[in-house]
């Protein structure tokens, strides 16, 4: 039984009547004061920080804050009781479509192909290995249906062999607060040790002796990664030795294995910075070195190959270039140029081969990638045929290969993976991922528009839609965006997105400022004091597809989920009257509070994202934008907010604050519902299909609306 039924059952008497009135929160009014600026919220009291864990006897402020989260989740079953039938006809939909008995592509790896698979009717996969040859019996390394047996929660990270194939280390979380708990297993024996490693980020890299790991812990506070420990296996972790610690709380701090498997690689990473310590693997007891001294505004991540490292660096190159330096000295003058900076595409990542290197670059707003030969250094592109697609390269773990495997996907073809032979140009498809019941993707049309921004800029909007349900006149659209931190939504195949499309509804990205769409311009354009363009990117690209007739504001919705739900926020705020309806998902909407207040997990790492308020400039930017503080009397469109009460990246009285303060300035008959997920984290409930439920409601909400 869910764990939180009976507690949150017991708080609310009368929830099981016919009739559940709109929820109303206690007010209590809370003076926040800075730069001679004052706020007042009256919700700050819906904060219960350390006491999430709901450890017994609950206190009245929680018995307070799961009354009222209660009262939020009732109030939406009811709601869409009537639409149950829709919901698990959407999910039977989705989950009709996915093959139950699917099997990863095998990669091959130190002897093994390694593989996941999923059995009919399990939410977890199970890991698997072969020895030499696909033909040989299986070996079960792992079963997530089995290790998550007695948890409502269950994730799996980080699985990593020991370099003789011996030991299994992985990560597991079972709350969804991302704090992994480290195990070993050992191979031959199939015994799992009788301890575990609690509280780290989840990643980790064996030594070249096979009995050493380092790994990472986690600030309990501030979630932020900030330690990297050797451990012994088999020894107490209690006694386990720090080889560094990150005293800047700006940073993120890893550690991985290197492809060549040669070096043990320590990462730091800022919004603006990054850095790295090697370590020699046959040396796990051996003092780390720093790569290069850490600069000011300075990313480059780096990949070993034979006696050098390649770095893709900004070093006087906003789109990044390709530099290259002996191991015998990595200090930054030693790096010489490889790939100069270009203005028309953007270096995102790399791989190394024996005889080959491969990039993924950005050129025209699309992902492209690079092959160039080591010894001719001769390059080519692979050419796609799609106007609204993404490739990228996949997992490639051995460098004495001619193979390269890379993911094709769009908007309306399955992702589907390819071995490339970077000698002779070939591409052997391996698997396209299966749609039960049939896909032919010429039933549905996609298309790259391009909208102009109040400013000038191009915004382009990659749309989907099912060919024999478009008419001439206006049509139900759904718009989607994130639009932060540079990451950038490519056109990519959804299979739950079907059963809007084969609904009449459009489905558009808009490829706002904040990604990278147009290399690194397009994010800081979109960043600090100009992530306004995001929001302003949003609302130009909604206006222009109801102007080009795609639909109009009583068919146009709106979608986004973590910075993308600020931007929801924020959208709202700025033209309530252009949407129908909005979907908020883990919103980041209490912004100022939030950033003033460096005890809240990430804060601190993302000043240099978003501006750190202590200074006035800042403040008073985020302050014109900041959706939580903006909230005023005016009809806002139909509006669903889902958080995971578990959720460490928005913690979740963000949504609940915002959305108790909207019901208080709601200003006309529009709906407004909340549901807050007592399971889950900031990714949703775990598994392989339960987050379809979501998915469900979702749409469900959706549809519903476009009916009135």
């Amino acid at each position: 039984m869910n764990r939180y039924l009976m507690i949150l059952g017991v708080l609310i008497m009368g929830s099981c009547s016919k009739k559940i009135k709109i929820p109303k929160a206690e007010k209590k009014t809370y003076k926040i004061e800075h730069h001679g600026d004052e706020r007042h919220d009256n919700y700050y009291w819906m904060r219960l920080t350390d006491k999430q864990k709901l450890t017994k006897p609950y206190d009245d402020q929680t018995k307070k804050v799961l009354n009222y989260i209660e009262q939020e989740n009732n109030y939406t079953d009811h709601a869409f009781k009537h639409t149950e039938k829709l919901q698990n006809q959407i999910f039977d939909e989705i989950v009709g479509r996915i093959k139950e008995d699917d099997k990863s592509v095998p990669y091959y790896k130190n002897g093994y192909f390694y593989y996941s698979r999923y059995e009919k009717g399990k939410e977890y996969e199970i890991y698997c290995r072969k020895k030499s040859n696909l033909n040989n019996p299986e070996e079960i390394l792992l079963d997530g249906n089995l290790l998550s047996k007695e948890t409502d929660y269950f994730s799996i990270d980080s699985i990593n062999v020991s370099p003789d194939n011996n030991w299994i280390a992985y990560g597991v979380d079972t709350l969804g607060r991302r704090f992994y708990s480290l195990f070993f297993k050992n191979l031959k024996s199939g015994k799992t040790l009788d301890y575990s490693i609690p509280d780290t980020e989840g990643d980790l890299a064996w030594a070249n002796d096979n009995k050493t790991i380092f790994y990472t812990s986690k600030n309990k506070i501030t979630l932020l990664s900030e330690k990297i420990y050797r451990h012994e296996v088999g020894n107490n972790f209690k006694d386990d030795y720090l080889v560094y610690k990150e005293n800047d709380n700006e940073f993120y701090s890893g550690v991985y294995r290197s492809k060549s498997g040669e070096y043990i690689i320590i990462w730091n990473s800022s919004t603006l910075v990054s850095d790295y310590q090697i370590l020699s693997a046959d040396e796990p007891r051996g003092e780390f070195s720093s790569f290069t001294p850490r600069g000011e505004n300075h990313e480059y991540s780096i990949e070993h190959y034979k006696n050098k490292f390649y770095i893709i660096t900004n070093l006087e190159a906003e789109n990044n270039r390709l530099m290259e330096t002996s191991t015998y000295n990595t200090h930054i003058d030693n790096w010489v140029e490889v790939i100069p900076h270009r203005e028309q595409a953007q270096i995102l990542d790399m791989d190394v081969f024996k005889n080959h290197l491969v990039l993924n670059e950005r050129k025209d707003g699309f992902s492209k990638i690079r092959i160039i030969n080591q010894k001719t250094k001769v390059d080519k592109y692979i050419e796609f045929e799609d106007n609204a697609y993404t490739s990228y390269i996949s997992i490639n773990k051995e460098m004495k290969t001619n193979l390269m495997r890379y993911v094709f996907t769009s908007l309306t073809q399955p992702p589907s993976t390819y071995d490339y032979n970077m000698d002779t140009g070939e591409s052997i498809l391996l698997k396209q991922q299966e749609v039960i019941g049939g896909l032919n993707y010429k039933d549905y049309q996609s298309l790259r528009l391009y909208a102009a921004g109040r400013d000038g800029e191009k915004i382009p909007i990659s749309l989907v839609w099912k060919k024999a349900l478009k008419k001439d006149v206006p049509q139900n659209l759904l718009l989607y965006a994130y639009g932060s931190y540079g990451s950038t939504i490519d056109p990519y195949f959804s299979v739950s997105r079907l059963s809007l499309l084969d609904r009449g509804f459009i489905f558009a990205i808009a490829h706002v400022r904040g990604s990278q769409i147009y290399g690194r311009k397009s994010y800081e354009d979109g960043k600090l004091l100009q992530k306004k363009n995001s929001f302003f990117d949003f609302i130009d690209a909604a206006k222009f597809l109801v102007k080009n007739n795609y639909t109009n504001n009583e068919s146009l919705f709106c979608s986004g989920g973590s910075a993308g739900g600020l931007l929801i926020g924020s959208v709202i705020n700025l033209a309530p009257k252009l949407w129908k309806g909005a979907i908020a998902a883990v919103p980041f909407v209490d912004v100022v509070t939030t950033m003033l207040d460096p005890s809240i997990p990430l804060t601190s790492n993302e000043w240099d994202e978003w501006g750190d308020p202590r200074e006035k400039e800042y403040y008073d930017y985020m302050l014109s934008y900041s959706p939580y503080d903006l909230v005023s009397n005016k009809k806002y469109p139909n509006l669903l907010v889902t958080s995971g009460f578990f959720d460490s990246q928005v913690q979740y009285w963000e949504p609940l604050k915002w959305v108790a303060k909207l019901r208080d300035h709601w200003n006309s008959s529009n709906k407004l519902y909340l549901k807050m997920n007592m399971d889950a984290g900031h990714g949703g409930q775990s598994g392989r299909y339960r987050p379809y439920r979501e998915t469900a409601l979702e749409y469900a909400f959706l549809i519903n609306l476009s009916k009135e």
